[in-house]
């Protein structure tokens, strides 16, 4: 039995399709399409049930696919094992964020596949949270706090950030002071989130408001920048504008809680050493910072 073939029919049952699973695979429909034939052959049953719609796993695909996907991670700790020291192969999918993913991270995974020539390096950069599972994908790099999942969270270094809006929005509607007063300013935020900020040792929770909304950081740099509102935004996005004068930091008495940069993993004993070497290069990269609260860090 083909690892191949029962590889192409794990990630065809996990994305709900040939179409999908072609591009998770990088290879072609045809060449998918082939190899579930192939094994559906060997075993002498139907796996899936193929329609215009899709692909939905019949009886017996159920029952054989957690069987393939354990069989493949069996094989692929066993190459692992025996590989040469450092020598890397096969696959690693991987989720980042568009706010920061290809300025900061984009290096480090190209550095990564320049050290390991037999290992393929597949990411998407979306500032979108992927369900890693159902998507298939091996880890994802996120920044910011945490929300509580299920999900194993390494912490690969600290992120720093603070409130700031243009010099324009403060000449016409003041500073805030306290986190109280935020309610009375335009927030420009992501969605619905909490904004902290450390009173002393103690933590002041807000929700604030406001009628600009994006999913990525630069976007609601830009925001910022033409007067819209105050943004919560990480010193890395914001440093350059502060210094030219285009933003000025605001409520500085209470500084947000630091927040990290994370490799997020599945649940699982123990990551792929894919995942390891990614994460060390990462560490490498960002400095190893403590863990805010929420994360779970690997054993």
């Amino acid at each position: 039995m083909d690892i191949e073939d029962l590889r192409t029919f794990v990630e065809v049952a996990d994305a709900g399709g040939v179409s999908p699973a072609a591009r998770r695979l990088g290879v072609s429909k045809s060449i998918v399409s082939r190899r579930l034939g192939r094994l559906e052959a060997e075993l002498g049953v139907q796996l899936l049930a193929r329609t215009t719609r899709g692909a939905s796993l019949t009886e017996a695909g159920l029952t054989f696919r957690d069987h393939a996907a354990r069989a493949c991670a069996e094989i692929d700790s066993a190459r692992e094992t025996i590989l040469p020291a450092g020598d890397l192969r096969g696959r690693l999918r991987v989720a980042a964020p568009l706010t920061f993913g290809p300025t900061h991270f984009a290096s480090v995974l190209a550095d990564m596949a320049r050290r390991h020539p037999q290992l393929h390096v597949h990411t998407v950069y979306s500032d979108r949270f992927v369900d890693l599972v159902a998507e298939g994908f091996d880890c994802a790099i996120r920044v910011g706090y945490l929300q509580d999942s299920n999900l194993i969270a390494r912490c690969v270094g600290p992120l720093y950030g603070k409130l700031v809006a243009s010099p324009d929005y403060v000449a016409a509607h003041g500073a805030p002071e306290t986190p109280a007063d935020l309610a009375a300013h335009e927030a420009l935020m992501q969605g619905t989130e909490r904004w902290q900020f450390m009173d002393g040792d103690a933590i002041v929770t807000v929700h604030p408001r406001g009628r600009f909304k994006a999913d990525n950081g630069t976007a609601l740099l830009a925001a910022a920048i033409a007067g819209l509102g105050i943004a919560w935004l990480p010193d890395g996005l914001t440093d350059e504008h502060i210094a030219s004068g285009a933003l000025v930091p605001v409520m500085t008495r209470y500084p947000p809680p630091p927040a990290g940069i994370y490799v997020i993993r599945p649940p699982g004993q123990y990551p792929t050493r894919k995942v390891r070497v990614l994460t060390e290069l990462l560490i490498e990269c960002f400095g190893q910072a403590s863990f805010p609260a929420g994360a779970v860090a690997d054993r």
